[in-house]
């Protein structure tokens, strides 16, 4: 017998690693994930991708998360569109970007054989987990653009916080096509919750938050168990 978990309220991609994305209608998912996501990075000469964050992978460099990227038309055949703090396309993605950060060393480059997935291919954040966030920082602005999850799904209510922790282990039917997805973890979190784009200012108070009440932990990671397709209103369901 099959357990409803909710239903689909938005479809996030994020073309370029650490910029913001695209909301689809619908979208192929394939072993990799949401076919196209993060699938372009801006990338320094020393191979570190850009973030908000400097680790062994990745370079901070601030106001990234200030633009946003999509593919024209929706193809990701073609190289993402890259649109600046105004929202208007630019010329020459790798030209624009090494001008906002005063950096001659940086292109926006393909994925190569260094994965840009962070973790693992698809992060599923709930309404009820979102919520609640809401309410326990009130006065910052919080919606799911700071999680970048690839689905935002809309639970029941009187569905408690964090209960993407009760899914993991079990696969889950997505709409009436072939996609199933295999929940195994949450994202660990780290200091990007905190990072201002658009209109979402910075507030050290989000992963403060998230690391008092859930171990730095929030979301549901998921692998690709069979392809297909998900679409705005499917059923996500435990099967």
């Amino acid at each position: 017998m099959e357990t409803v978990l909710g239903t689909v309220e938005r479809i996030w991609r994020y073309p370029i690693k650490s910029m913001g994305g695209e909301l689809l209608d619908e979208v192929a998912v394939d072993a990799r994930g949401l076919v196209g996501d993060r699938l372009y990075a801006v990338r320094d000469a020393e191979g570190k991708f850009g973030s908000g964050k400097n680790t062994r992978r990745f370079r901070r460099m601030p106001g990234l998360l200030h633009l946003r990227s999509r593919y024209p038309g929706g193809s990701v055949a073609e190289l993402p569109e890259l649109l600046d703090p105004d929202d208007v396309p630019v010329p020459d993605p790798t030209a624009y970007v090494r001008r906002y950060l005063g950096r001659n060393d940086v292109e926006v480059a393909r994925e190569g054989e260094i994965s840009h997935l962070d973790q693992l291919p698809v992060s599923v954040l709930t309404t009820a987990t979102l919520d609640w966030m809401r309410a326990a920082v009130p006065g910052v602005p919080v919606d799911e653009r700071r999680f970048r999850p690839n689905l935002l799904v809309r639970t029941p209510p009187g569905t408690p916080a964090f209960v993407e922790d009760q899914w993991f282990g079990s696969t889950a039917r997505i709409g009436q096509t072939t996609l199933r997805l295999r929940f195994e973890r949450s994202s660990e979190r780290c200091v990007m919750t905190n990072e201002a784009q658009r209109d979402l200012p910075h507030s050290p108070q989000i992963l403060r938050t998230i690391a008092r009440a859930h171990d730095m932990r929030l979301d549901a990671l998921a692998t690709v168990a069979r392809p297909g397709r998900v679409r705005i209103g499917d059923t996500i369901a435990l099967t």
